[in-house]
């Protein structure tokens, strides 16, 4: 039953790319604001654990190779409550 399935990161992204593959597309790529959309629950999480914003934009920096900057996160970070509106 689909209910009962939880899809890992690796798991999902390797279905997407199989999908994009399957459809002759390129890699997807996500501007700053639609990145910090998806990754706003862990965002959360570091603010609660005590990381300021210039910290997690480091983290990010370390990861991925892209500049972030504490003004990029604080400007697209959006609440838990807004971002789960639509879920079930």
């Amino acid at each position: 039953m689909a209910d009962d399935i939880a899809f890992t990161l690796p798991e999902a992204l390797r279905a997407q790319k199989h999908m994009r593959d399957a459809l002759g597309l390129g890699e997807e790529r996500f501007p700053v604001p639609a990145f910090i959309n998806m990754v706003g629950d862990e965002i959360e999480q570091l603010r609660n654990a005590g990381k300021t914003d210039g910290e997690i934009a480091a983290l990010v920096e370390e990861s991925s190779g892209h500049a972030l900057t504490e003004a990029d996160i604080v400007r697209y970070y959006t609440p838990a409550e807004d971002r789960h509106s639509n879920e079930h």
